[in-house]
């Protein structure tokens, strides 16, 4: 038997006023999304899991609950991430759309388990894909986009790590081979920044671990150690990025950095903020399967609305209407951006409605304490 009232292991409920304040700073990063041109798509909280994990070249469904709909007696999955789902869109239902196709979206997802420094299973999910163009220019733009919709929900002092994530594998098919069975091995240890293990496996490699930290500075080992020239583009590519970002975001870049970016391709990145306790979200390049098997480039980032929320920042801000307020005075203060408490009952009080501030005489006061 649970006990009345619990909630699973995972799950919790969104209470006043934090519920409000993560609606609010969701609804202003999709309204700097749509000013760029993404529009928003709402899909199904769930659906066919073969048709969600079909979408993505590099799978799209880690950790998906999945059960057996008693209707069509298919496997259902319910999402565990919203990027799958606008890539069905968009090769699907919007697959004769011109492209690049600019979608946004904002909503719940559930995991069959959350990450040890995230253990919510269940979270909201918000943000923006641009599908159909594999460039700097698109890659660029998403990351304008990210950071601007993080300015515009109140983030102050945004920092962004890029990593590379398909690295390893470029310079293991090219100039710097490794053995096919060891190679994840070796992503592994170059996360971890390993390194006696990746001298055990590929001592070439190491130069890779020291690559990492502010951007400039890292960029620049990068470029010293990619003698061969195989990571040019990414490297000008990354560059360019950076120079679009304009001072806006501080940057950090860990090339191997692998954890988290699994169906990502040539580029990664991912978002904080100052005095958040996790990353705020994530993005990247990666790409989409058609129904016919061909595959179609996109660039998107993914932003969890409750991690906008910092503790602290939280605050109500209710105005208590004593009984009798006309109602044209409260229609006049709400259109101020007032939000109105109506005493209902004469004996109500600022106190009982949690007001901030009374209506007394025709003037605003707060509440005494």
């Amino acid at each position: 038997m649970t006990k009345p009232g619990l909630l699973p292991e995972g799950f919790h409920d969104r209470l006043p006023p934090f519920a409000d304040a993560a609606a609010a700073v969701e609804a202003r990063v999709l309204e700097a999304a749509r000013r760029y041109g993404y529009e928003r798509v709402d899909p199904p909280l769930a659906e066919f899991a073969e048709e969600l994990a079909a979408r993505l070249k590099a799978g799209g469904l880690r950790d998906a609950v999945r059960f057996v709909d008693p209707v069509s007696q298919a496997t259902m999955a319910v999402r565990p991430d919203l990027t799958a789902q606008v890539a069905r869109i968009a090769a699907t239902r919007m697959g004769h759309h011109p492209r690049p196709v600019r979608l946004s979206y904002a909503g719940s997802v559930l995991r069959l388990r959350g990450p040890a420094l995230a253990p919510a299973r269940e979270r909201r999910q918000v943000g923006a894909e641009l599908i159909g163009l594999d460039s700097v220019a698109a890659a660029r733009e998403v990351v304008a986009v990210a950071v601007e919709g993080l300015a515009a929900a109140g983030i102050a002092d945004v920092s962004i790590d890029f990593t590379l994530p398909d690295l390893v594998d470029t310079l293991a098919a090219g100039p710097m081979p490794v053995a096919a069975e060891q190679i994840e091995t070796l992503r592994e240890r170059l996360d971890a920044k390993d390194a006696g293990g990746v001298a055990a496996i590929a001592p070439a490699y190491l130069p890779l671990i020291e690559a990492t930290g502010p951007f400039e500075a890292a960029l620049d080992r990068l470029r010293a150690f990619d003698a061969g020239g195989v990571l040019v583009s990414r490297i000008a590519g990354l560059a360019a990025i950076a120079r679009g970002l304009a001072g806006s975001a501080t940057m950090t870049l860990d090339p191997t950095e692998r954890h988290g970016f699994e169906y990502q391709s040539w580029l990664g990145f991912s978002l904080f903020a100052s005095g958040a306790s996790r990353e705020l979200g994530r993005g990247g390049t990666y790409v989409v399967v058609h129904p016919d098997g061909r595959e179609e480039a996109a660039t998107g980032f993914s932003i969890y609305a409750d991690a906008l929320v910092m503790p602290g920042t939280v605050e109500r801000r209710r105005l208590f209407l004593p009984h009798g307020t006309p109602e044209d005075e409260a229609a006049a203060l709400r259109a101020d951006g007032w939000v109105t408490v109506a005493a209902l009952e004469v004996d109500d009080t600022p106190q009982a409605q949690l007001a901030t501030h009374v209506w007394d005489a025709g003037r605003v006061r707060p509440v005494a304490l």
